[in-house]
């Protein structure tokens, strides 16, 4: 009889593969491409077990990796967020060449710098992205023109969006009396929410950094530049999202980051 205790859900399996996050794996078993020891599985509650299942997709073998990678990178401009590009723009997948096959959580734009993680924990990546976590971010962005301090306090307690009115945020102004360098402290992650808070407001963004995620910052990094967390930055982020912090008042959960 099969050891229970070493199956696992077949969206982590695919995650900790290397596939795509937990979220992503769950729309490649609904595409009906995963089979498990030679049958298609669509069932999104299926388990595997890693040590005797063999699992493919597309018709090819996946193996969860044996070493969890972790990787900090200081993206720059004209750097697209994805693992490939058709037209060959540059990734961040082409900044960090890997042995293992990692892909980046969650997404900044094109023209958005700063801290971004790449690992092939799938597990931890889902927990990361996931609104109901509530992992801290904060932007630095420098705007077109002077900001209204009224308007400052629209960005603390929630601006209206299409998708529904942001959560609170911490907002300060960091280059008083000129006003045009904003600092926010999200827990959201809304499609490029950043950007649109500002829209909303009137303002156009000339520049946007992400200086902190998850506690963590590209200090002593180049743009360009990555290097491995250490493992005591890989505790604390699994601590971080041990648990699910109580429902205060937050947007509902309707997309992952992407600023």
């Amino acid at each position: 009889m099969r050891d229970t205790e070493q199956e696992m859900r077949l969206n982590k399996f695919l995650a900790e593969a290397g596939v795509a996050s937990r979220r992503g794996s769950d729309a490649v078993i609904v595409e009906g491409v995963v089979m498990v020891n030679g049958k298609v599985v669509t069932d999104l509650g299926s388990k595997v077990d890693p040590t005797r299942d063999v699992v493919t997709v597309r018709g090819r073998q996946v193996h969860v990796e044996a070493q969890l990678v972790y990787v900090l990178l200081n993206k720059p401009k004209d750097c697209i967020t994805t693992s490939s590009d058709e037209s060959g723009r540059t990734t961040v997948m082409d900044l960090v060449p890997m042995h293992n096959r990692i892909y980046p959580v969650g997404r900044l734009d094109r023209n958005t710098t700063g801290v971004i993680l790449l690992t092939n924990d799938g597990d931890l990546a889902y927990r990361l992205t996931h609104p109901k976590f509530q992992v801290p971010k904060i932007y630095v962005a420098t705007i077109d023109k002077q900001m209204h301090r009224e308007h400052l306090q629209v960005l603390r307690g929630g601006v209206r969006l299409d998708d529904g009115t942001t959560a609170p945020c911490e907002a300060e102004i960091l280059d008083p009396p000129k006003n045009t360098v904003i600092a926010l402290r999200l827990r959201e992650g809304r499609n490029r929410q950043v950007r649109r808070m500002f829209e909303a407001l009137e303002y156009d963004i000339r520049k946007l950094e992400r200086v902190d995620y998850a506690g963590l910052t590209a200090e002593g990094l180049k743009r360009g530049a990555w290097r491995p967390l250490e493992e005591h930055e890989v505790k604390y982020l699994k601590k971080l999202t041990a648990k699910i912090p109580p429902r205060g008042k937050t947007a509902p959960d309707i997309a992952f980051e992407d600023d």
